[in-house]
């Protein structure tokens, strides 16, 4: 990498459609700030959809490499990361699609059926949460997680995320009001001493390590 990417890589202040732009102008070891800078925000927008960690590595993945083939399309009338989420929940959604004719074809025994596909309430803890050590982020990400999935999404990127009403709203292509009915419910289904520390930035967190592996798997991609 030439000594002007590995400057503009390590100035954070560099905005996204610029890096879009040297990007699609042939740099395009530069991806590498916008997978960086948005793997966090695209982790938890997945785990709203999907529980099972290789299924979110792989949509994730996804979701990169299909970004970067089609970044010649992003017009900049809107954020990269509204239409990086955007791409990733198409990718989410067709995961789960594929994961229910797998079985409705194999016609699978009913067991097998619940660990292939995606349950509204799953059970089993996310590996993070392995590296939480207080009982209560444990306690907060089940709770989220045993969300139904359309109020699970709305609640991490308004409440975790931080997204703003309207760029939910164009992410999910539903109305602002809908958007509130839904964050409302999801509010009033997890107990209030929970919701207390959802602020906490370290829910649904993804490793450095993750990060750097999957950042580079999808450098070594494209």
């Amino acid at each position: 990498m030439k000594e002007s990417q590995i400057a503009i890589i390590r100035n954070s202040k560099v905005s996204d459609e610029k890096i879009v732009e040297r990007v699609l102008l042939g740099e395009k070891e530069l991806y590498e700030l916008l997978i960086r800078r948005y793997n966090q925000k695209l982790y938890r927008l997945i785990v709203g959809y999907l529980s099972s960690p290789d299924d979110i590595a792989d949509v994730m993945q996804d979701t990169y490499l299909k970004a970067y083939e089609k970044l010649y399309q992003f017009k900049f009338n809107s954020s990269f990361s509204t239409w990086l989420i955007r791409i990733g929940i198409n990718e989410a959604l067709a995961k789960i699609r594929y994961k229910i004719r797998y079985v409705q074809l194999n016609k699978m025994d009913p067991e097998i059926q619940n660990n292939l596909l995606e349950k509204a309430t799953p059970s089993q803890l996310n590996p993070e949460k392995k590296v939480i050590q207080k009982e209560t982020k444990r306690m907060l990400e089940e709770s989220i997680s045993n969300l139904e999935s359309k109020y699970r999404v709305i609640y991490i990127l308004k409440e975790i995320e931080g997204m703003k009403l309207s760029a939910i709203s164009e992410c999910l292509d539903i109305s602002i009001p809908n958007v509130k009915v839904r964050l409302h419910r999801a509010k009033h289904m997890i107990k209030d001493e929970l919701y207390k520390i959802s602020a906490d930035p370290d829910i649904f967190e993804f490793g450095s390590s993750k990060c750097d592996v999957l950042t580079r798997n999808v450098m070594q991609l494209i």
